[in-house]
This record gives C-alpha cells, sequence and structure tokens, in this order.
C-alpha cells in the first residue's frame, strides 16, 4: 500500500508560526493550530508558492493581495472566533483568512465572505474546495460595504480591505454583544479599530497602524463601480 504523500510546505509552516509565536503575533493556541493546519500555499498562485511561508503579502491578481501571514493571526487574535460562530468577512481574496476562520469556527459555525471580484471569488471557492473548507464557508460575490444582511445578525465581522470609516450596515448586522475588527483610514495607511456592539451601539477602540487595499463599494471608496 502506497503512503499518503507529504505535504512538502509543512516545516515551512510550523517554522512561520514559531516566528509568529515569538514575535506576538500568535497568542493563543487556538490560532496557532489553526494556522498549522491551513495550508497557506494553496491559497497563493503557483508562481508564489515557495513563497507562501515568508511573512508578507504576494499578489493574487487584479490588483489585490493575500496579506501577510503575521496581520491574518493578529487580526484573527483580536476577533476572537470560537467555536460555532457565525462571522462575515469582507473582502475574500483568496479564500485564505476565510478558511483559517472556518478552522476556527468548527463543524458547527460557519463563514460568509464576500468578494467583488467575481474572478477572485471563484478562485477561492476552488482554493476552498479542494482544502476542504468549502462546507464551513459561503463566498458571495458582492459589494461587501453591504454586508450581508440575509444571514445577520454575526457574532463576528471582519473586513479584509480598508474603508473611510466601518461602513453602518456592518455595525447594523452585527449581534449584540459582537466584535468587529476593521482597518479604517485613507488610501496611503489605516488604523485597526476593533468594535464591540453594546446597547446597539458600536464602541471602537484603535490598534496598530496597517496597509490594506482600498474597499470599494457604497460605504467604501466608489473608484471602479
Amino acid at each position: 500500500m502506497s503512503r499518503p504523500q507529504a505535504d512538502p510546505y509543512t516545516e515551512a509552516r510550523r517554522r512561520l508560526v514559531r516566528l509568529l509565536k515569538e514575535q506576538g503575533f500568535v497568542r493563543s493556541r487556538r490560532i496557532e493550530e489553526a494556522l498549522l493546519k491551513v495550508p497557506r500555499h494553496e491559497f497563493v498562485p503557483p508562481e508564489y508558492r515557495d513563497s507562501a511561508y515568508d511573512d508578507r503579502p504576494l499578489p493574487i491578481g487584479y490588483g489585490q493581495t493575500i496579506s501577510a501571514p503575521s496581520i491574518v493571526a493578529y487580526m484573527t487574535e483580536l476577533l476572537d472566533p470560537a467555536p460555532g460562530m457565525k462571522i462575515l468577512e469582507i473582502g475574500t481574496g483568496s479564500g485564505y483568512q476565510a478558511a483559517v476562520l472556518a478552522e476556527l469556527v468548527g463543524p458547527r459555525g460557519h463563514v460568509w465572505t464576500i468578494e467583488r471580484i467575481p474572478e477572485l471569488a471563484e478562485w477561492a471557492r476552488r482554493n476552498l474546495e479542494k482544502t476542504g473548507y468549502s462546507r464551513r464557508v459561503t463566498v458571495i460575490v458582492g459589494d461587501g460595504s453591504l454586508g450581508y444582511p440575509d444571514e445577520a445578525p454575526y457574532d463576528r465581522i471582519i473586513l479584509t480591505a480598508a474603508a473611510p470609516a466601518v461602513p453602518p450596515p456592518l455595525e447594523e448586522q452585527l449581534r449584540e454583544g459582537g466584535r468587529i475588527v476593521a482597518p479604517v483610514g485613507d488610501y496611503i495607511a489605516q488604523e485597526l479599530v476593533v468594535g464591540e456592539k453594546r446597547g446597539g451601539r458600536v464602541v471602537y477602540r484603535r490598534d496598530i497602524e496597517v496597509i490594506f487595499v482600498p474597499l470599494v463599494g457604497r460605504y467604501g471608496w466608489q473608484h471602479n463601480l
């Protein structure tokens, strides 16, 4: 009987996660395990596979990028997803962040993720299918700044594209007691904000400076609509 083919990137993934722990981006055991399980090399174009476990963003086409692993880890720690949660992600890209979230919410939870570029959304669907996460993730093509009211309210909402301010529809679709993490600012640089909904109102605190591609949409940037 032949043995299953080993993942040639396993050791590179382990080294990366060790580095992220040492640097403080990974703090919890659950998120460490999720990053060890999700094969980032399956979510980058073939020509960048050998760089999949470098801690840097990589191009994925259409002017978009897959975020650096340190940023994925850090934002996931801030989001604090738990098993069984309903999560809305704005900005699917290649599907990597959605896969990490799917790993964390487990079979009783679900992730809805919105991508405005149809070709990227289809690629993300294929990536999630081949890595075994498609049952826990629904990919939607649309204006992410409007959210997805059909499945609201959500326990957690995460934006992986920068907005001038957190879109009001997303605040409305957040469950009472829920949390939202988003990069907010201008085209040049942004800050991560972390909001919690209490008494029907989302209260924010500011975190680190970041750089993300812009969120395009009714409550984002208006170009190319």
